[in-house]
């Protein structure tokens, strides 16, 4: 774990509320001169605090409204492909996400696509219908609700009520 002084933390936390605020915007919301902000935000890149910056994309609006998380569990025989299987996920278009597991499933992969039948075909071609892979289990996402990181050096509180 990276430390951050309170200048970071609070460099940080601005950048995941909104990624596009311009530099001298973000100086001024943590108290510091724009060059000293611009250079405390490469160094957050260099030491990989902050990975990217992306743009959340409306996937209905580029048709491709039917989201669903795939649990993927490998055969025996393909365990010393994890490293590869997962790669091989992320080249493909209707992949947002995959994600390694602990636990009976090896993988939980986030896709969208255009709607059941397209959904049906990646899962066929993709996954349960080669030979590395034991077992899927699909659900529909109804609605994806984007939570607010933690703190540094502290757990999310349950809201009080």
């Amino acid at each position: 774990m990276v430390e951050l002084d309170p200048i970071d933390a609070a460099i940080v936390r601005e950048l995941q509320d909104d990624a596009r605020l311009a530099n001298n915007v973000l100086a001024a919301r943590v108290g510091i001169a724009p060059s000293t902000c611009h250079g405390r935000v490469r160094s957050l890149f260099e030491r990989g605090v902050i990975r990217g910056a992306h743009a959340e994309v409306d996937q209905a609006s580029i048709g491709r409204p039917l989201q669903a998380m795939i649990s993927v569990r490998l055969r025996p025989h393909a365990r010393g492909e994890l490293s590869a299987f997962a790669q091989a996920m992320t080249t493909l278009p209707e992949v947002l996400n995959v994600y390694f597991l602990a636990g009976a499933d090896d993988f939980l992969i986030h896709v969208a696509t255009a709607g059941s039948e397209e959904l049906r075909e990646f899962v066929l071609n993709h996954l349960s219908g080669t030979r590395d892979v034991a077992m899927t289990e699909t659900s529909l996402i109804f609605e994806h609700l984007r939570g607010r990181p933690a703190e540094q050096g502290s757990a999310r509180r349950a809201p009080q009520g």
